[in-house]
């Protein structure tokens, strides 16, 4: 008699037993999961971003000008070459001078002298055996300066200077100080690309944080337009990733 319970109790024992071992997995898997879940979403928060691209462009003057004045003299003797040589570069000289620029703003170039007749074929010969292009270069940092002596060049042709231009004796307006002006335009391209985040953020409901990544370009310097050599369009963009919070 006192045998039968015992029984009941061990069986009870066994049933609870599997119970325990076929819901305890399941329990563990739902905890796993749950567990996971919220680990992803905060990874997620974590890596809302927004990249965009900030501008900043100037408008400078060039602060060094080269100035090639280049003139062609011919003559049939040498001597009577040098002449014309010394004659019009001495013309040259006094015109710039009058114009207000330093002697020392003026340089003189060594000529390069031809003699037509070592290439000469055919019959006909050259009316004049000896050529020479004659360049006098003038070398400031006030391109105002030039661009008004410029205009007034018809002085020199009037006077008898045959004054010529080709590629590789042209004008160069040049800007080489940007060191000076590059970190005030970085700063700017940077807010230039948060105010762009902002916007973003705004419509989508989030706030602008702090900056993951970062690149600025290279900066660009070109004439503002073909006729404006002297005033030169400094350009440069950045691209700029920042995190985005919850507000």
């Amino acid at each position: 008699m006192k045998e039968r319970p015992l029984l009941l109790v061990s069986i009870l024992a066994l049933s609870l037993a599997c119970v325990g071992l076929i819901l305890g997995p399941a329990l563990l898997g739902s905890q796993v999961r749950l567990g996971m879940t919220s680990s992803a979403d905060k990874i997620t928060s974590a890596h809302r971003q927004v990249t965009v691209r900030g501008l900043s462009e100037r408008e400078i003057p060039a602060n060094l000008v080269l100035w090639p004045l280049v003139f062609q003299i011919q003559a049939q003797q040498l001597d009577e070459l040098q002449q014309s040589i010394d004659s019009q570069r001495g013309q040259v000289i006094d015109f710039l001078l009058n114009q207000g620029f330093d002697r020392e703003q003026i340089q003189i170039v060594p000529p390069t002298i031809t003699d037509r007749e070592q290439n000469f074929y055919g019959e006909r010969r050259p009316s004049h055996r000896f050529g020479a292009d004659v360049v006098v270069l003038v070398r400031s940092d006030d391109a105002r300066q030039v661009s008004q002596a410029m205009r007034e060049t018809g002085a020199l042709v009037t006077a008898g200077v045959a004054l010529t231009q080709n590629y590789e004796h042209r004008p160069q307006f040049l800007f080489t100080d940007l060191e000076a002006v590059k970190p005030d335009m970085v700063a700017e391209a940077t807010r230039d690309a948060r105010r762009a985040a902002e916007q973003f953020a705004q419509d989508s409901g989030s706030r602008v944080g702090g900056i993951l990544t970062a690149t600025q370009g290279l900066f660009s310097i070109e004439d503002l337009d073909n006729y404006t050599p002297e005033i030169k369009k400094i350009r440069v963009v950045t691209t700029i990733s920042f995190q985005l919070e919850t507000p």
